[in-house]
């Protein structure tokens, strides 16, 4: 009985300094793995681009993606010179709305949050701006066309109303705010911190998170506090579609593809079943549209763009000597200066390309219309009227009311007013009816 007390004994204190050493080794290790499963992360995307409706979801799909996958916070680098006021309205109520705070960098230095980057900057649950940058200018353009003083006023007091609220939300400079709306000031990234525009001054995204940790935000009505300071940046970029549509918003491409598509809806109609014209023409067309309704188009350009197409059209089917030909240059040339505002910084044509668009389709047409002369200048090749000038053999004589000659692989009935004799050349004159009038060949050289 003693020994079995003994044996119990010794084994129990086995146990018990197992336990130990698993609690003392094995738990922290264990501890620490998870830990480092865990580590805080934030999201980081780009914007350099105007604020349409391909960046505002980009930017939504991001805020939803750092919320579904339990980011510590979302940071979105901003340079923009503005955009739509549709976008910009549906990105701030994605800031308001989400799970994880929204820090807005405008960044890097020479960058700017001007018009529509004013107002999300301001909605973030952190501002901050890189040196050298600067923040402002958000009074309202249209899109198509100076509006009324009524409507401009209506316009402005809409979104001093929506950037006060914002700012005050925010607890910000609601002052500095309606004045950047109404008198469209702008301040550097010092001043605007001063200002109590933003809340701090960054040099890169690393210093960023490490003067952002600590901060207090409100998230849904919770208060939160930021922990970002050894935080983990992983960088997200638009997805091919997006890139695809970024690529044609830019007006440049969109009035490429314009182009191509009046071209090419052009040649469908010229020679209907070509297929490939249309349908190149056609995708073109739809996606310019696409472009045109997240650019400041004025259509009157448009318009002219389009008669100046009309124009080079009918130098093709009318003689004008040019004259069609010279208003369609003109007329494409006006229109492309015309088809975008110049109120908007972000929505500019290159003059070179105009001018090499506008010369190339002059070109293009006037070589159609080149050719188009020299096919009715030149000699028909076929039916009787290919057979003038052509040159055969007499199979019997020819008299001046009848005889046979074999012209073209064909026998034909002929006449000549000088009688030619049976195997000598003769030149086809004209054709009368089923009967050629001919002459001797030698009489032509003479």
């Amino acid at each position: 009985m003693v020994m079995k007390k003994v044996i119990k004994k010794r084994l129990y204190g086995k146990i018990g300094k197992a336990i130990f050493i698993f609690s003392a080794l094995i738990l922290p290790l264990l501890y620490q793995e998870s830990s480092f499963g865990q580590e805080n992360r934030v999201l980081s995307i780009k914007i350099a681009s105007p604020i349409n409706p391909v960046s505002a979801e980009f930017i939504l799909n991001s805020i939803k993606q750092a919320g579904e996958e339990k980011y510590e916070a979302i940071v979105i680098e901003l340079d923009t010179p503005g955009g739509l006021v549709d976008s910009m309205r549906n990105i701030v109520k994605g800031i308001n709305q989400s799970n994880v705070p929204v820090i807005v960098y405008v960044s890097p230095s020479g960058a700017r949050a001007a018009s529509a980057g004013t107002f999300i900057t301001m909605a973030a649950h952190v501002a901050a701006m890189a040196p050298g940058t600067n923040i402002g200018a958000a009074h309202p353009v249209t899109l198509h066309g100076d509006m009324s003083p009524t409507m401009a006023e209506k316009a402005t007091n809409d979104l001093v109303a929506f950037i006060k609220s914002i700012a005050a939300t925010r607890g910000r400079n609601e002052k500095w705010a309606e004045d950047a709306v109404r008198k469209s000031v702008s301040v550097t990234d010092k001043e605007a911190l001063s200002l109590n525009v933003v809340d701090l001054i960054a040099d890169n995204v690393q210093d960023l998170l490490k003067k952002a940790d600590g901060r207090k935000v409100t998230i849904n009505g919770k208060e939160l506090q930021l922990h970002t300071k050894d935080a983990r940046a992983t960088e997200s970029e638009m997805g091919a579609r997006l890139k695809v549509l970024s690529v044609i918003s830019d007006p440049n491409v969109a009035y490429i593809l314009m182009l191509i598509g009046l071209f090419g809806i052009f040649f469908e109609i010229s020679n209907p079943g070509s297929l490939f014209p249309g349908i190149i023409g056609g995708v073109s067309l739809i996606l310019s549209f696409y472009a045109m309704n997240t650019l400041p188009v004025n259509y009157a350009g448009l318009l002219l763009i389009i008669l100046a197409i009309i124009l080079f059209i009918l130098e093709i089917k009318i003689v004008s000597h040019g004259a069609l030909a010279l208003g369609g240059i003109i007329s494409m040339i006006m229109g492309s200066l015309m088809l975008f505002e110049k109120t908007s910084p972000y929505a500019k044509l290159s003059i070179q390309l105009i001018v090499l668009a506008a010369l190339t389709t002059a070109a293009f047409f006037l070589t159609i219309v080149g050719m188009a002369y020299r096919a009715w200048k030149r000699k028909p090749v076929t039916g009787v009227e290919g057979l003038a000038a052509m040159v055969g053999k007499a199979r019997t004589d020819i008299t001046s009311t009848d005889g046979t000659v074999f012209v073209h692989g064909e026998l034909w009935r002929a006449q000549s007013e000088v009688p030619i004799e049976k195997g000598k050349e003769v030149v086809v004159i004209s054709v009368d009816g089923l009967k050629l009038n001919v002459k001797a060949k030698s009489a032509e050289k003479t």
